[in-house]
């Protein structure tokens, strides 16, 4: 039972240091901009840094963030560096916060149903009929 605790803990730690890998990526705007490029398509580092006015150097360490967290592969062709996008820990990032998701988009649609009833038009009051008179 220990032994399973164990990797169970590990699984856990492992994917939880892949999650913090992952959105410490994403959490600089140039990076997600850099994988907005790369979503269209292979680009070398001198592209991906053309937009921002910076040093190929300073791309460069973008770019190794982004491929420490499994986000980018970079190819060597003769002296050009080619990034292309994995977005495979995407997925990842995007199955954690489909928990979150869940959570959200029900307590929005039970707002959204309470936000509809308060904006109906009132029901008539309920007319009562006179008791029927048992002699008759």
């Amino acid at each position: 039972m220990k032994c399973e605790s164990r990797i169970v803990n590990h699984m856990v730690e492992h994917d939880s240091l892949a999650l913090d890998t992952i959105f410490h990526a994403l959490g600089d705007a140039t990076r997600r901009a850099m994988l907005g490029e790369l979503a269209s398509g292979t680009r070398s580092v001198g592209e991906l840094a053309e937009p921002f006015a910076m040093s190929l150097a300073a791309a460069s360490k973008h770019i190794k963030v982004l491929e420490k967290a499994g986000l980018v592969r970079r190819e060597v062709r003769g002296r050009t560096h080619m990034c292309s996008l994995d977005p495979a820990p995407l997925m990842t990032a995007d199955q954690w916060l489909g928990v979150y998701r869940r959570f959200w988009t029900g307590r929005l649609d039970t707002l959204e149903r309470l936000l509809r009833a308060e904006d109906a038009p009132p029901l008539p009051p309920k007319t009562r009929l006179p008791p029927k008179d048992e002699g008759e």
